[in-house]
């Protein structure tokens, strides 16, 4: 997450799969460490893991606190926040564990421009505060799971609680003192949360007005001293801050940096008017019209280039600690994977409800976790999780592909099958002969056959042939040659045929119709 000078590496401890290394960063209520997380497979991950104080541990208003800062973070969902990944509680202890970004405080960041004798950019500072009141729009419209508004006002937003990371993208973070609806912490009676020079004047007011608003001018504060290089509100003691707070004439950021425009001096002005009313009615439009009161903001890459001239030292020395951590961590031996990979795919098949550690959760829940829902249980989630079964990957895959195989092979069957048939019926591949083509013969007639005038007869050796009329040729059915004739019988010989006609009683001539 955030950092200073990195602390020496205490004993390794061991929270679940988390692994717990050296301080990055000390607060008033938690200590923010440099964690690991061991997931299968060889899978790790670097993390930030926050510790709440133990003098603070056993106190349930400071429990409820910080559960409540882990639960209402969980729910803002924006790249300009900080993420929160999970919570565990193990030997009276809470922990969040939560994304690590490799970068600064806007605070570290300001102080040492100072100490180089520079400012930062407008376009640069401008860009910063851009994305810092984006994130905060998110934290404002943030839902619950039922969709219902939140109403999350951070109620500390400060440089401290604001990360440039090395990407050059700007991060809210720390939710501890944030006012939200539903929350199990509340604010007791004369209580005031956060801190008073970023205080806006109404959360001092006796009714304890908390909106919105008052995170957009904290921010305006942040972006005055941005661009200053100087405190807005600073004293001896809290009583002269509280006087400057609600009295003095605040000077406009071009009065110390005359390179400021007079467009981006009317947008800090406004952000700090101690009217609410009159300010920004939400941090978007702050967001849009601080982009707009610069000729051109600075781009991520711009502002990444800016940190790297700025706090690269410490950046780079935070990045030898996290690779030594890194380097702790024994990379698993190709036979222990095997061994795990095996041993999940002999696993039994899980049914009925999922417990909290199958999915990966903490070890141990406490009753403010129950409560809360963050072990898996809850009004949430009363009912236990029961699927059918959980079927193994290959059963799964046989039952999701048989239908589709089987229609496949019937497809290709039926194929093969119309193809056999249609090489064995095909023209001269056995099986059922053509029909043979028409015969030259024209088929008999059923006429009575003509009357012939009496010619002389035929001498014994010159034998009478048959008529060429009685055949003709037929026309062929294609152009093709037909195929040759088949061998056919020899014709019987024909008998009383001489002579081949008969005479009847008035001298006519009959031919017999066997001789024809």
């Amino acid at each position: 997450m955030m950092g200073g000078a990195v602390v020496p590496e205490n004993p390794v401890r061991l929270l679940g799969r988390y692994a717990l290394h050296g301080e990055i960063a000390v607060g008033g209520m938690a200590t923010v460490h440099f964690g690991r997380l061991h997931g299968a497979i060889g899978f790790s991950r670097t993390v930030a893991i926050k510790r709440l104080h133990a003098q603070f541990a056993r106190d349930p208003e400071f429990v409820s606190m910080f559960l409540d800062e882990a639960r209402l973070a969980a729910r803002i969902r924006h790249p300009n926040v900080v993420p929160t990944l999970d919570v565990v509680a193990t030997d009276g202890e809470l922990f969040v564990v939560m994304e690590y970004v490799h970068g600064e405080s806007l605070a570290r960041l300001i102080r040492q421009e100072v100490r180089a004798g520079r400012l930062i950019p407008p376009p640069i500072a401008a860009s910063i505060l851009s994305g810092s009141l984006q994130g905060l729009h998110a934290a404002h419209e943030a839902r619950n799971e039922r969709g219902a508004p939140l109403s999350i006002v951070h109620r500390d937003v400060s440089p401290q609680n604001i990360l440039v990371g090395s990407d050059g993208v700007a991060r809210v973070l720390d939710f501890g003192v944030a006012k939200a609806a539903g929350r199990i912490h509340t604010t007791q009676q004369g209580q005031i949360k956060g801190k008073l020079p970023y205080m806006a004047p109404e959360q001092l007011s006796p009714d304890g007005t908390v909106t919105r608003v008052i995170d957009v001018y904290a921010a305006s504060v942040c972006l005055w001293e941005a661009l200053t290089g100087k405190r807005l509100f600073s004293g001896e003691n809290e009583a002269m801050i509280l006087a400057q707070l609600l009295s003095m004439a605040v000077e406009p950021p071009s009065r110390f940096a005359p390179d400021i425009s007079l467009a981006l001096d009317q947008v800090v002005m406004r952000g700090l008017s101690r009217q609410p009313d009159k300010r920004f009615a939400t941090a978007r439009e702050m967001a849009v019209a601080l982009e707009r009161a610069v000729s051109r903001t600075a781009s991520s890459a711009e502002v990444a280039d800016w940190m790297e001239s700025v706090a690269g030292a410490p950046l780079a020395a935070r990045y030898r600690t996290v690779a030594a951590i890194e380097l702790q961590t024994d990379a698993p031996s190709s036979e222990q994977l095997l061994h795990e990979i095996s041993s999940m795919r002999k696993a039994p098949r899980t049914t009925g409800a999922v417990s909290a550690s199958s999915l990966g959760g903490p070890a141990s829940a406490s009753p403010d976790h129950r409560m809360l829902g963050l072990d898996g249980s809850g009004p949430s989630q009363s009912a236990p999780l029961s699927p059918p079964s959980f079927a193994s990957p290959k059963t799964g895959a046989s039952r999701r592909f048989a239908k589709p195989a089987l229609m496949a092979l019937l497809v290709i069957a039926c194929v093969l099958l119309g193809s056999l048939i249609a090489a064995f019926t095909g023209p001269g591949r056995g099986g059922t002969k053509p029909p043979p083509a028409p015969t030259a013969t024209a088929p008999p007639t059923t006429r009575e056959p003509p009357v012939r005038t009496i010619e002389p007869v035929p001498s014994a050796t010159t034998r009478p042939e048959a008529s060429s009329s009685s055949t003709a040729t037929a026309p062929t059915a294609s152009t093709k040659p037909p195929p040759p004739p088949r061998p056919t019988a020899a014709p019987a010989p024909r008998k009383n045929c001489d002579p081949p006609y008969s005479v009847d009683s008035s001298g006519r001539k009959k031919f017999k119709p066997e001789c024809l």
